[in-house]
């Protein structure tokens, strides 16, 4: 397979959620990293979806890092073809905290703060996914299925519903220590 673009990271923690289950498309996506490689540079970076009333515009849509240039390379190089080809890249704060058998993340995007916390880690595996449904790209990394999640937003904690499968085709509550997309 030629690649002509790629991204890969280290330290991240994946989330992707329902805040209603009778909700049939996800409403919640916390997908960073502590630190995110592309041919663009490197730097704390992810994507987020958070949009509590699906007929209302999400309060948070699109790519968050620490450095625009690394976060505007995603959409039309990584997730073309894909509702987040042509989503904004917001700055924002990304700490990534881990523990024995959980891993936390906290964004900061303007007043908006957005934490999640897994728990109930398993045994990181090795995994490789080929393109489909939402992900137009090839995937190789580490994954860590977590047992439970929690959603804080601006402090208050969001009933949230995980999807055994998430987004990317994997379970949709991971820590990934470390991984790549190509494409």
């Amino acid at each position: 397979m030629s690649v002509s673009n790629w991204m890969s990271w280290e330290g991240g923690v994946d989330l992707v959620a329902v805040t209603d289950p009778s909700y049939t498309t996800p409403n919640v996506i916390v997908h960073v990293a502590r630190m995110v490689h592309t041919p663009e540079g490197s730097a704390a970076s992810g994507m987020v979806l958070f949009q509590p009333d699906p007929t209302a515009p999400p309060l948070a849509f699109g790519f968050v890092s620490t450095d625009k240039t690394v976060g505007g390379y995603f959409g039309s190089h990584i997730f073309a073809g894909t509702p987040f080809e042509t989503a904004p890249t917001v700055n924002a704060t990304i700490q990534i905290t881990e523990e024995n058998d959980s891993v936390s993340a906290r964004l900061v995007i303007g007043d908006l703060i957005i934490e999640t916390r897994l728990e109930g880690l398993g045994k990181t595996e090795e995994i490789h996914r080929e393109p489909g449904g939402f992900t137009p790209f090839t995937q190789s990394g580490l994954e860590a299925t977590a047992l439970s999640a929690t959603l804080t937003v601006n402090g208050e904690l969001i009933p949230i519903y995980v999807p055994e499968i998430g987004i990317t085709g994997g379970p949709g509550a991971v820590s990934a220590p470390c991984g790549f997309y190509a494409r």
